[in-house]
């Protein structure tokens, strides 16, 4: 899935998010930019950040076409408990040693630092990335990641709740339109009602139910995103990331066994494409996506890298429309087309609170 990684600011508590990249990645970037000696060598890092935000657009954007086809045979918790498992494991050994010695020394993997990457990694890889799963069994990939594109909108919803935070008018146009959008998509006559083959997964099932599944897993996304700002979490922000995947995957697992989704599998019964599909996820869509992530908010603007958030959807409806045959109907594009205005306002409103 697409969502974005957390990076965590200088008092080791999370300040990423899908709504605006983190401010200290970006600081720490124009810090550099200023410190560059030369318009060649700035024109050089300038060039290397895009070609890693062009692989967080394809690679995230890809991710939910990969889960659509993962899910045909597998699973979906099972699958993505295995993915977050496997992608945190290869990751923690390189996340403990990234960093000079008093950086690791001063910056640990501690008791609370675990307990807090639970909670973290139950609400956006469980609850956010698990719930995904669930709903594209019955849910086309584009329209998934249409839905999952209202995560900014949540995010913004939420921190107003818990935090009393001012919405400004750009954003709450942003969240009309995000609103009137999903309208589009869940309405009787938008996306969510599929075509053949389009809108019925391996399950069968109601693609009314997987759209609510993928909504309020966007939810948990979002306020995932919100704890993390609140709980102590390590400073680097690859060793966060993992003890989150590590975390959060061991919760997916556990609900896999909770759910019987363990005593229905079979390996004989997935299919090569289902284990393309999570090698996958775990490789490109979970690890070279992470990194590239990094690359780009080190050497682009925050606002340039925000753009994934209304990219990645864009990139996942091609996809499926492109190789699984999924319908894109007018009231699809319609919806698409306002919720990725909405992100784009919210993303803009929260660049212009943040100069």
């Amino acid at each position: 899935m697409a969502f974005p990684p957390l990076v965590a600011g200088p008092s080791g508590r999370q300040r990423g998010s899908v709504v605006n990249a983190p401010e200290e990645a970006g600081e720490r970037a124009e810090a550099g930019r200023r410190r560059r000696p030369g318009p060649g060598a700035a024109a050089d890092v300038r060039r290397a950040g895009w070609l890693a935000l062009l692989v967080v657009w394809v690679l995230w954007g890809s991710t939910y076409f990969a889960i659509r086809v993962g899910v045909q045979t597998l699973p979906p918790l099972l699958m993505a408990g295995i993915r977050y498992v496997a992608a945190g494991l290869l990751m923690f050994p390189f996340a403990l040693r990234s960093g000079g010695p008093q950086v690791r020394a001063a910056d640990r993997p501690r008791a609370s630092g675990w307990w807090s990457a639970a909670l973290v990694g139950t609400l956006l890889l469980a609850g956010g990335n698990g719930g995904v799963s669930v709903g594209e069994r019955t849910v086309p990939s584009g329209l998934a990641a249409l839905l999952v594109a209202t995560v900014p909108l949540w995010l913004i919803l939420i921190d107003r709740i818990l935090n009393g935070t001012r919405i400004g008018l750009l954003a709450m146009a942003g969240l009309l339109a995000g609103v009137i959008g999903v309208g589009f998509l869940a309405g009787p006559f938008g996306g969510g009602t599929g075509h053949a083959g389009a809108g019925h997964g391996a399950a069968g099932g109601s693609p009314g139910t997987g759209i609510v599944i993928i909504l309020v897993a966007s939810i948990s996304w979002a306020s995932g995103t919100i704890a993390s700002r609140r709980v102590p979490l390590p400073a680097r922000p690859l060793l966060a990331t993992s003890m989150q995947m590590l975390a959060g995957g061991v919760v997916l697992l556990v609900a896999a066994a909770a759910t019987g989704e363990f005593g229905r599998f079979s390996p004989s019964q997935v299919s090569a494409a289902s284990w393309l599909a999570l090698a996958y996820l775990i490789g490109p869509g979970s690890i070279i996506a992470f990194s590239a992530y990094m690359v780009a908010v080190r050497r682009l603007p925050t606002a340039t890298v925000a753009t994934y958030a209304y990219v990645n959807p864009i990139i996942a409806v091609m996809l499926g429309t492109a190789f699984l045959g999924e319908a894109l109907t007018a009231s699809m594009l319609a919806g698409g087309a306002l919720i990725v205005v909405a992100v784009a306002l919210v993303v803009r409103s929260q660049a212009a609170a943040t100069r």
